[in-house]
């Protein structure tokens, strides 16, 4: 019996998030005196998934079928479900993301499993087996009892701080018959995020909204992030008047972030777009107006200009 941890990759690589997963998994394996199995499916290098043994897994299955490249909700659940089979694994880690939210809802209903959701700390166990989970985006906090036999946690992104060793995993090839109805749906194009660091990853995130006045004054933001090493984002007007690219939008109907550090400019903060970002651990508000809504919801607030204020910043980051 094993704890499985899925595991998603980015170009080839393991991703931050799942390396928290792979982490949180071998921390759970411990408490239950059992070993971390890391599943990973589609075409990636050995030696790559070998690193998952950095964070504590023992082993890697690898189901490195081309069918399972492109990703597949309901593909990926029937792997998984195999793998979780085959290894008598009764918890099962992954890191919350939009795969995942496709994926853990149909694994739990292939192994009749329990599912937490935005896992924030390791499991109480005894008599039962409960876990904390941040709710209502981020406002509070639940205690969840999971009572099937098999459990499912989905983490919560920069929740965990993975501690790094020099391990390695061994790598086994993983080959479960494939469910050929599972791939009735085709992707047929994907178009990636692109940066130095992409906003679902990133540890600091600086975003922007409407109050940048156009998209010919976006500089002054990506040199902010750029000294602090952050991601951009943006707010849905934003992105609607095609100011930034749609992958940028943050929010309710976009991407939902948990950073250390969100910096916001220029952006009223209207209740979609705090459903996006409420998550975060800092949040830093800069508007020129002392009004705006989202300093109801900001850590730190600096009412003033953003074409003063951000300049300011990015010298006073760089002079660091």
């Amino acid at each position: 019996m094993s704890v499985l941890i899925f595991v998603e990759l980015d170009e080839g690589k393991i991703k931050k998030s799942s390396q928290e997963a792979i982490f949180y998994g071998a921390k759970v394996a411990g408490m239950m005196g059992t070993a971390a199995t890391a599943v990973v499916l589609g075409e990636a290098d050995s030696a790559e998934l070998a690193t998952a043994g950095r964070f504590g897994a023992t082993k890697v299955l690898h189901a490195a079928d081309p069918k399972l490249n492109e990703t597949n909700g309901m593909a990926y659940a029937s792997v998984v479900a195999a793998a979780a089979q085959q290894e008598g694994a009764k918890v099962i880690v992954l890191a919350k993301s939009s795969l995942a939210d496709a994926m853990a809802a149909r694994l739990a209903g292939k192994l009749k499993a329990g599912l937490a959701a935005n896992v924030i700390d390791l499991p109480q166990l005894g008599d039962s087996f409960r876990v904390k989970r941040s709710i209502y985006t981020g406002k509070a906090f639940a205690e969840t009892e999971l009572t099937a036999d098999t459990k499912i946690l989905a983490i919560k992104k920069n929740t965990i701080t993975p501690e790094e060793t020099d391990a390695t995993a061994s790598v086994e090839a993983f080959s479960p018959a494939l469910n050929e109805g599972d791939f009735g749906l085709k992707v047929t194009n994907t178009e990636k995020a692109t940066g130095d660091v992409l906003l679902p990853e990133a540890d600091l995130v600086v975003s922007a909204g409407r109050g940048l006045k156009g998209p010919e004054n976006w500089a002054i933001v990506e040199d902010l992030a750029k000294a602090l090493g952050a991601a951009t984002a943006c707010s849905k007007p934003v992105s609607d008047l095609d100011w930034r690219p749609h992958h940028e939008h943050v929010g309710q109907t976009g991407i939902k972030v948990s950073p250390n550090l969100y910096i916001a400019a220029g952006i009223s903060g209207a209740i979609q777009h705090l459903a996006g970002v409420n998550s975060s651990k800092v949040i830093v508000v800069i508007n020129k107006d002392p009004e705006a809504p989202f300093f109801k919801s900001a850590d730190y607030g600096i009412v003033g200009d953003v074409f003063e204020v951000l300049p300011r910043l990015t010298k006073a980051v760089q002079a660091l």
